[in-house]
C-alpha cells in the first residue's frame, strides 16, 4: 500500500500544529517519522487514520484520495495504529482485549472461546510473549501491556502498521523480538511507519526517514545517506554537542543504603547504596523487579523485610508521604496513571508536590507558584500555551518534562528516576541529562532505572543489574559494556 499526504494543515483553536506537512510511504518499507516532542508526528498519523479531521491537504492511498472518518474505517482499509499510550481496558483479560470488537463466532453468533484462545496464543507465541492470555491487563507491567498492544495490531490483516514509540517500555531482548516480527512483515509487503526517539533503532531498522519540525515537513532521506548528527540537526535546527554530557563531580558520602529488601515472589535480599553526587544506573529485563524495588523504597509497595538508611540513620517508610518527608523524590515510569493528574494544569501538577514551597499556613502564595511553574516550563522547554495548559493536551514527551519538573523542585536528597526519558526526543533527552548532572553536582543521590543500555552506560557512575528480583551485580560504568550488563541481566556471572 502506497500512502501520500500533501499540504496537511491542522489547528486546535488558535494553535496550528501542522503547517503544510507531508509524508510518503512506499510499499513494503519501514519508514521512520521523527521530530521533537510536539512536532506533529502523532497528529499527522491520527489525521491519516481518521482520529482527527484535517483542515487542508490531501491523503492519497494507492492512487485514490481518501478521507477516513474513524480509526475503524482506516483499519478496514488495512491501516492500523499502535498508539504510544496504552489503549486497553485494564479490568479485562489479555484475550478479551485482543478480540475487542473482533470476536470469533460460530453458529447463531455464539462466541467461539476455544478458537479465540488458540488465535491469541498463536499471536503471542509469534511475538515471543510469555504472558498468560487469561491475565488481567491491569495486573501487567507497562512493558507487558505494550507487548499486548503490538499483538493486538497483528490480529488484523494489516497492509500498513503505524508504531508510535513501540519499544519505549520494552527491554533489549523484547525489542529484538519485535524487530524480527517487523522484518517478517516487511517481507510480506506490509509497510511500517516507525515513530521513535531511539536513534539506534532507526538506523538499524528503517529504510527511509521523514523529519517534521514545529509541524512542518523538513525532508525525507534514505537512512544509508545520513548520520545521527544530520537527523538531530534537521529535527531541532541546532547542534546539541555530546549525546551523553560528561560530569566532573566529586562523589560524596553515602546518602542511601538499602539492606535485605525482600518482597515475596517479587524481589529478594536487595542490598545497595548510593552516594551524594552519584548516578546509580539500574538495568535488567522487563519483569526483573527494578520498578518494584524502587516503589518499595518510596513506600508505594509493601515489603516483608529489609532496612532503609538515609545519611546513616534507619528510616521508616511505609507510604510516599514518609518518603517525601525523608527527602526522596520519585519520577514514575507510568506518567499517565501515576505521574500526573492529566485533567489538571501544568501549574496544578507542579504545585501538588511543592505545597510547602508555594504556600504558608495553608494559604497558596500565587507569586511563588508562578515563579516555580514559569521556571519549570522554561528550564525544561515545555511546549505549551502557558502554566494553565491542561496536561492531557500535552504531547507525551512534554508530559514527561512536567513530571520531572514537579519532583526536581522538591529539592530531594535522593531522586529515583524510573525511565526518565521514555518517549522523549533526543533534544529533550539531552536537556534531561544536563538536569541529572546538575542535580548530581548539587550532591543529590540519583538512581536511574532505564531499559536503554546506551543511556545507562552513558550516564551512570555505577550500574546495578537485577535479574528475577535479585541483584546479580553492581559494576563501575568505566568497566561496563552492553555484553557484561546483558550477561548479568540474564542471570549469568562475570
Amino acid at each position: 500500500m502506497k500512502i501520500e499526504m500533501k499540504g496537511i494543515n491542522k489547528s486546535f483553536g488558535t494553535n496550528q500544529v501542522l503547517k503544510n506537512a507531508g509524508f510518503v510511504l512506499e510499499d513494503g518499507e519501514v519508514h521512520a517519522l521523527m521530530g521533537e516532542n510536539g512536532a506533529g508526528k502523532s497528529t499527522l498519523m491520527k489525521i491519516l487514520t481518521g482520529v482527527y479531521t484535517r483542515d487542508d491537504g490531501t491523503v492519497i492511498v494507492d492512487g485514490e484520495e481518501v478521507v477516513y472518518k474513524s480509526p475503524q474505517e482506516a483499519e478496514k482499509a488495512g491501516i492500523v495504529f499502535i498508539y504510544q499510550e496504552i489503549n486497553s481496558l485494564f479490568d479485562m483479560t489479555v484475550e478479551e482485549n485482543l478480540f475487542m470488537g473482533k470476536e470469533i463466532t460460530k453458529g447463531f453468533g455464539i462466541v467461539d472461546k476455544k478458537a479465540m484462545r488458540a488465535k491469541a496464543q498463536e499471536v503471542m507465541d509469534k511475538m515471543g510473549v510469555s504472558i498468560p492470555v487469561d491475565a488481567v491487563m491491569g495486573e501487567l507491567s507497562v512493558g507487558q501491556q505494550q507487548m499486548v498492544e503490538i499483538c493486538k495490531a497483528l490480529m488484523v490483516d494489516a497492509k500498513v502498521i503505524i508504531m508510535d514509540e513501540p519499544t519505549a517500555a520494552l527491554t533489549q531482548s523484547e525489542t529484538e523480538g519485535l524487530f524480527e516480527v517487523i522484518e517478517s512483515l516487511r517481507k510480506k509487503g506490509v509497510s511500517i511507519v516507525y515513530i521513535s526517539h531511539r536513534m539506534e533503532e532507526i538506523f538499524e531498522l528503517c529504510d527511509r526517514i521523514t523529519i517534521l519540525r514545529d509541524g512542518t515537513y523538513i525532508d525525507t532521506k534514505y537512512i544509508k545517506d545520513i548520520t545521527m548528527d544530520d537527523v538531530v540537526q534537521m529535527m531541532i535546527g541546532r547542534e546539541i554537542g555530546e549525546r551523553f554530557p560528561k560530569r566532573d563531580v566529586k562523589i560524596g558520602d553515602e546518602v542511601l543504603r538499602v539492606e535485605g529488601l525482600t518482597k515475596n515472589k517479587v524481589f529478594h535480599d536487595v542490598c545497595f547504596s548510593v552516594r551524594a553526587g552519584e548516578v546509580l544506573g539500574v538495568s535488567g529485563l522487563m519483569g526483573a523487579g527494578r520498578t518494584e524495588i524502587m516503589q518499595s523504597i518510596f513506600g508505594n509497595l509493601s515489603r516483608e523485610s529489609g532496612k532503609i538508611f538515609i545519611d546513616g540513620e534507619e528510616v521508616t517508610i511505609k507510604n510516599p508521604r514518609q518518603a517525601i518527608a525523608a527527602g526522596i523524590g520519585f519520577v514514575t515510569e507510568d506518567r499517565k496513571t501515576e505521574g500526573l493528574l492529566l485533567e489538571k494544569s501544568i501549574a496544578e501538577n507542579i504545585e501538588i508536590a511543592n505545597l510547602k514551597k508555594v504556600s504558608s499556613k495553608g494559604v497558596l502564595n500565587k507569586k511563588k507558584q508562578d515563579e516555580i511553574v514559569k521556571q519549570g516550563i522554561e528550564e525544561f522547554r515545555v511546549k505549551c500555551f502557558g502554566p494553565w495548559h491542561e496536561c492531557n493536551n500535552l504531547s507525551g514527551g512534554n508530559q514527561q518534562k512536567v513530571v520531572l519538573a514537579k519532583w526536581i523542585y522538591t529539592d530531594p536528597k535522593i531522586l529515583i528516576l524510573d525511565e526518565p526519558t521514555r518517549g522523549v526526543d533526543i533534544g529533550a533527552k539531552k536537556e534531561i541529562y544536563d538536569v541529572i548532572n546538575q542535580l548530581a553536582a548539587k550532591g543529590v543521590a540519583v538512581i536511574m532505572v532505564s531499559s536503554e543500555l546506551p543511556e545507562v552506560l552513558g550516564m551512570s557512575d555505577r550500574i546495578m543489574v537485577v535479574h528475577e528480583g535479585t541483584v546479580t551485580g553492581i559494576i563501575d560504568a568505566a568497566d561496563a559494556d552492553q555484553a557484561k550488563v546483558m550477561t548479568l541481566a540474564t542471570g549469568g556471572s562475570l
